[in-house]
């Protein structure tokens, strides 16, 4: 790990995981999530969050299509932040799989934001809020 807390790899050439401080980002580097490499991004996700992370960040910026083995993988993020008390950003969406994603009313249960920064700066508001809440107990 570097100095500054972040650790990157990448994995099949279609994903980039990088460890941040208080959250992985998961960078889809492929234009299309679907059955192809779907399976691949749930495999990694469940390898991050057996690692202890509870925050995840997937970013879909440069993901250009997303059939129902990608979305089932996005749902299956959510799901691990969850279970882990934690949070899942969605960010990047383009247009298509906005599109898909607000077709499949996903967009009522994901976090989406437009960038890897804003995720960052929810995620920390959410970090300052949990640590206003224990000082006030």
């Amino acid at each position: 790990m570097s100095e500054s807390g972040v650790f990157s790899y990448i994995v099949d050439m279609s994903f980039k995981v990088t460890k941040k401080n208080n959250y992985t980002l998961i960078e889809v580097q492929s234009d299309k999530l679907d059955t192809s490499n779907a399976s691949d991004l749930k495999a990694q996700l469940v390898v991050v969050s057996r690692g202890g992370e509870k925050n995840i960040v997937l970013d879909l910026s440069q993901c250009k299509y997303c059939d129902s083995s990608g979305l089932r993988a996005i749902l299956v993020a959510n799901r691990l932040c969850e279970k882990a008390i934690g949070t899942c950003i969605i960010t990047g969406l383009q247009p298509e799989v906005e599109s898909i994603i607000r077709v499949s009313m996903l967009h009522t249960v994901l976090l989406i934001t437009n960038s890897v920064e804003s995720a960052e700066e929810l995620l920390k508001k959410k970090k300052s809020i949990k640590l206003d809440v224990r000082i006030e107990e």
